[in-house]
């Protein structure tokens, strides 16, 4: 099962790590990963398009 996918500045996820991926959950080369406390707010990412997944 895929993991969920979420927009940049998404707040309220849940806490933890979190890795840039394509708009469908594929890789893309030198992925940004992230740490978020709750109330965060999911950061951009490098291009457009793209989402978080967590880790």
């Amino acid at each position: 099962m895929a993991n969920k996918l979420y927009k940049p500045g998404e707040d309220n996820k849940p806490r933890g790590e979190y890795r840039e991926v394509g708009p469908r959950g594929g890789q893309v080369p030198h992925p940004r990963q992230v740490t978020i406390d709750p109330g965060d707010r999911l950061p951009p990412t490098q291009e457009p398009g793209r989402r978080w997944e967590k880790v």
